[in-house]
């Protein structure tokens, strides 16, 4: 019989040492996104209604170029530590890792894409 102490038990099966940084990273982006998306819906909003030659002059300025890119960006960030955080909770094994790659990938095309797109449009 083995006497083992209850630290040596816990030995490698605590922490990877991330959670609380992916906590505060979750905390950041959600406050960040307190402040983008109000900012976001009242330039995004000056824009609805115009014609195609107006809305691309209006994206032509830096100021609503830059906070539509930015809630992007932050939008996608957060999306993806947000799915990350489901996939951990409720897939396991190879299936996991595969999930969180996958969701990785989705997020970081989609908000390049965006961000693309933006760019086009601004310049």
């Amino acid at each position: 019989m083995a006497y083992l102490t209850d630290r040596k038990r816990a030995l490698g099966m605590g922490s990877a040492k991330s959670g609380t940084a992916h906590f505060w990273s979750m905390k950041v982006s959600a406050v960040a996104l307190l402040i983008l998306i109000p900012l976001f819906v009242f330039t995004f909003g000056a824009a609805l209604g115009g014609t195609y030659e107006e809305v691309l002059a209006y994206y032509a300025k830096p100021f609503p170029a830059i906070v539509a890119a930015l809630t992007l960006t932050v939008g996608f960030k957060h999306f993806n530590d947000g799915a990350q955080v489901m996939i951990e909770d409720y897939v396991h094994g190879l299936a996991q890792k595969v999930s969180i790659i996958l969701m990785t990938c989705l997020s970081y095309g989609a908000a390049a894409v965006g961000l693309f797109a933006i760019a086009r449009i601004a310049l």
